[in-house]
C-alpha cells in the first residue's frame, strides 16, 4: 500500500507539472495545532481590519477534515505569475503584477479541476475539493508543511529557487498519499528589507503583518473610505502592492511565468497617469474585463486613484 501511495504522489506531482504548476507538495490532512494560538492572537488584535470573513469558520481554517468529508491529504500547489513587464508610464498609479492578466481564481480553479479529473482517471474514484483563496484554508501553512518554502518576515511563502511571485492553491482529497515531511528552513536570516521598505508600517514585526495597514488590504479589501493617516504613504499603488516582494533578495531568482492567461490586457500597461485618473466605467470594463481588479469595482478603483492625489 505504501508503494502505491508513493507512486500516486509521484503521478500527481508529474501531472501538476504538466499543467504548468511551478511546484507541488503533499501533506497529511490534520489539525494545525501550532496555528491555532497564532491565528487567534492575530484576530484578537484586529489585524484583519474589516475582513470579517477571517473570523468565520475558525475550526475549519485549522482542520481540513471539517472542509472535506474523509479528507486524508492536502495537495499544495504553486503557480508562477512573475513578469518583468511594467507599466509604460512610471508616474501612472500602479497595479500589482498578479493582477496584470486574467483573474487567477478562474485560471487556477480550471487547472485544479483538470488535475482532479486526471487523478480520478488514473488512480480511481477520489473525492476532493479545489481551493483557491475562496475558502477558509491556510494556504501558506500547508505549503510550508509540504516543503514548498518558508514563511518570510513579510508573511509570504518564499521558495529558495523561485522567490515568492506565485499563487498558492490546494486540492484536499480523501486518499492517503506519501507525504513531504521535510519543511524548508527559514532563510530570511537578519534581513529586514521588507520591514524597512513598507511605507505604511504594515509589517509590525518579523513574521507579523497588520493586515489593516497593508496597501493591498486598503486598496482591495477595505470597502469604506481610506483612512486619512495613509495619505501620501501609498507609494502610488492603486490596486495591490508589490513592495515587500520587490525588495526581497530571494526574488532575484524569480523566473518569467509561461501562463498565457496571465499576460496583460494589450491596453493595460499603456494607460498613462492621465488615462487612469480620468478612467471611465467603459474603459474599466474593457481593460479589466476578466481581471482580479474587478474585485475593487470601478468605484473602488476611482476611490483609490483619487486618494493618491
Amino acid at each position: 500500500m505504501q508503494q502505491n501511495r508513493s507512486a500516486y504522489s509521484e503521478l500527481i506531482k508529474a501531472e501538476a507539472k504538466n499543467l504548468g504548476f511551478l511546484f507541488c507538495g503533499i501533506s497529511k490532512a490534520d489539525f494545525l495545532e501550532d496555528e491555532a494560538p497564532r491565528l487567534e492572537a492575530w484576530l484578537n488584535k484586529n489585524m484583519h481590519g474589516e475582513m470579517q470573513y477571517m473570523e468565520n469558520h475558525f475550526d475549519k481554517r485549522l482542520d481540513p477534515r471539517l472542509l472535506v468529508d474523509g479528507a486524508k491529504s492536502v495537495i499544495s500547489l504553486g503557480l508562477n505569475y512573475y513578469t518583468d513587464s511594467t507599466q509604460a508610464d512610471p508616474a501612472a498609479p500602479k497595479i500589482s503584477k498578479y493582477a496584470y492578466g486574467q483573474d487567477y481564481h478562474t485560471v487556477i480553479k480550471d487547472k485544479l479541476k483538470q488535475l482532479l479529473a486526471i487523478i480520478n482517471e488514473k488512480i480511481g474514484e477520489v473525492g476532493g475539493r479545489a481551493f483557491v483563496d475562496s475558502a477558509p484554508v491556510l494556504d501558506k501553512t500547508w505549503a510550508k508543511k509540504a516543503g514548498l518554502g518558508w514563511i518570510g518576515k513579510n508573511t509570504n511563502l518564499i521558495n529558495q529557487k523561485t522567490g515568492s511571485f506565485f499563487f498558492l492553491a490546494e486540492l484536499i482529497v480523501d486518499i492517503e498519499l506519501a507525504y513531504d515531511t521535510e519543511p524548508t528552513a527559514d532563510h530570511c536570516g537578519t534581513c529586514t528589507r521588507c520591514i524597512d521598505a513598507c511605507p505604511t508600517d504594515a509589517i509590525v514585526g518579523p513574521y507579523v503583518v497588520d493586515g489593516s495597514r497593508c496597501i493591498s488590504y486598503l486598496t482591495i479589501e477595505l470597502k469604506n473610505e481610506l483612512p486619512p493617516e495613509f495619505k501620501g504613504k501609498m507609494d502610488n499603488w492603486m490596486f495591490g502592492c508589490d513592495i515587500c516582494q520587490d525588495v526581497c533578495p530571494w526574488n532575484k531568482f524569480s523566473v518569467l511565468h509561461n501562463e498565457p492567461a496571465f499576460n496583460p490586457h494589450p491596453d493595460l500597461l499603456q494607460l498613462n497617469s492621465n488615462d487612469l485618473r480620468e478612467i471611465t466605467e467603459d474603459v474599466f470594463q474593457k481593460v479589466f474585463k476578466n481581471s482580479a481588479v474587478k474585485r475593487a469595482k470601478f468605484t473602488g478603483l476611482k476611490r483609490n486613484i483619487n486618494f493618491l492625489g
